[in-house]
């Protein structure tokens, strides 16, 4: 994974996943449905104008609430390439990396529309419009990986691959 850069949504502290998808939406099958309602309840235009690329940053405890996996799966279906938030729920925190969306802790000065860099790899993210650079630790190898892969599922069975082919 080299550099992710993207146009960025700012959104509030707690954020929780009835938020990010509601409930209501959880019956179906269909991650362009999920995708469509993505973040309805705080920004009703948000599944509409996000663009594949698009970051969200956030405040304190993101993706609080119940442990629904939709909640990441859609905000990467819908194009978000990545989170930074203050904090996260631990849970979704967990399951953002399961399914290879990068959620990074740290406390960034950025506004709607500003662009912004991240490189997990060196722990620098830069607000390409200010020009503010953020540092933080960077993501372990193994994190990296997992994410390359698409996520804990796709990593480990291309990891089950490279050693059947050995």
């Amino acid at each position: 994974m080299e550099k992710i850069e993207g146009k960025i949504w700012k959104f509030r502290d707690s954020i929780d996943t009835d938020v990010i998808i509601a409930g209501r939406y959880l019956r179906t099958f269909s991650l362009d449905d999920l995708a469509s309602h993505v973040m309805e309840a705080e920004d009703p235009e948000f599944a509409e104008k996000v663009q594949k690329g698009d970051i969200i940053v956030a405040g304190w405890n993101f993706g609080c609430g119940s442990s629904r996996e939709q909640a990441p799966v859609a905000l990467k279906h819908a194009g978000v390439s990545a989170i930074i938030a203050k904090s996260f729920a631990r849970i979704f925190y967990r399951n953002a990396i399961n399914v290879g969306l990068p959620v990074i802790t740290a406390d960034v000065e950025a506004e709607n529309d500003d662009v912004i860099s991240i490189d997990l790899e060196n722990g620098i993210i830069v607000n390409i419009t200010t020009g503010k650079k953020f540092e933080r630790q960077p993501f372990d190898q193994f994190m990296i990986e997992i994410l390359n892969n698409g996520g804990l599922v796709k990593h480990y069975l291309k990891t089950k691959e490279k050693e059947v082919s050995n």
